[in-house]
């Protein structure tokens, strides 16, 4: 089969079977682009396909890559793109083996996630709604902290999605995958503060629950660039955007609760044990608080 043929098929088994977004596909596709373009490298003058790859090329190149300062988690992500196409090339018959399956990564350290502390959340919230925009961003950093959302499922929010009786909101997140998590009623109230200022600034039409200046739905760099403007304004040290409040929002709501799925859901986790760095963070705030307040840990 010819190689065009090849990729444009296991496009469609992305896009139109497995139903991935496009930037899920697109970065699946670009990662088997860098792996045939290193393979005709390696080939030279002589035609070279995937279909014909072997376990040893993979681990060459793999260990091209991480020669060339590529991060252990980088190349977990390169390896399962690759073990993914493999995997379609199999069922379609069009291999034997898959020459990823015993081919492992270099492994990383997993960079515990960076949050705030309850008391500098309160430093940044408590802004005063002086103009429209002020109590736009109050309503957004609030549900942003109140509901952990990821940035992309934030300005993905339509105003239908904010159900005030039920205090939740339906989250699409990825994968387009929904989920219902609760609204505190701080951000409730935040909310409500906004949807009655919204319609002065929204375009005719426009569903979006956080609109622009211009009226239009916001986008995730003008979140970004307003978190940078308001952790300025009230005189934050710490480096402020919106992943790490949804980071906050994990570690105190576990820390409080302990209750790990749980907080899985409502960050919309597909496995546990991405949730389960928050209890690395738990376990950092246990430790300190051992060796300040136990008799023999404390230092003479």
């Amino acid at each position: 089969m010819a190689l065009d043929a090849l990729l444009s098929r296991y496009h469609h088994h992305l896009f139109s079977e497995k139903r991935y977004s496009p930037r899920t596909v697109s970065s699946y596709e670009h990662d088997l682009h860098d792996f045939i373009v290193w393979l005709e490298k390696q080939a030279g003058a002589a035609e070279v396909s995937p279909l014909t790859a072997e376990t040893w090329q993979v681990r060459q190149w793999i260990s091209h890559l991480h020669r060339n300062g590529l991060s252990g988690k980088s190349l977990q992500r390169k390896l399962s793109s690759i073990r993914r196409f493999y995997r379609f090339l199999l069922r379609e018959n069009l291999i034997e083996s898959n020459p990823v399956v015993d081919v492992q990564s270099p492994k990383h350290v997993r960079k515990l996630p960076d949050t705030l502390d309850a008391e500098t959340i309160e430093r940044l919230l408590s802004i005063a709604p002086e103009d429209i925009l002020a109590v736009r961003d109050r309503a957004l950093m609030e549900l942003l902290y109140s509901s952990g959302l990821r940035l992309a499922e934030l300005v993905g929010l339509d105003v239908h999605d904010i159900d005030q009786r039920q205090q939740q909101v339906r989250v699409t997140g990825k994968g387009d995958k929904q989920r219902d998590v609760p609204v505190g009623r701080v951000a409730l109230a935040a909310l409500q503060a906004w949807l009655q200022q919204r319609g002065n600034l929204a375009a005719q039409g426009e569903t979006a629950l956080f609109v622009s200046k211009h009226g239009t739905r916001l986008h995730p760099r003008s979140v970004q660039f307003r978190l940078n403007h308001w952790r300025l304004q009230q005189g934050l040290e710490q480096h402020v955007h919106p992943h790490k409040l949804r980071h906050s929002f994990a570690s105190h709501l576990l820390e409080s609760s302990g209750d790990l799925r749980a907080v899985q859901e409502m960050l919309g986790h597909a496995d546990i044990s991405t949730t389960q760095i928050y209890t690395h963070l738990d376990f950092q705030h246990l430790a300190s608080v051992y060796d300040k307040a136990h008799p023999r840990a404390k230092k003479k």
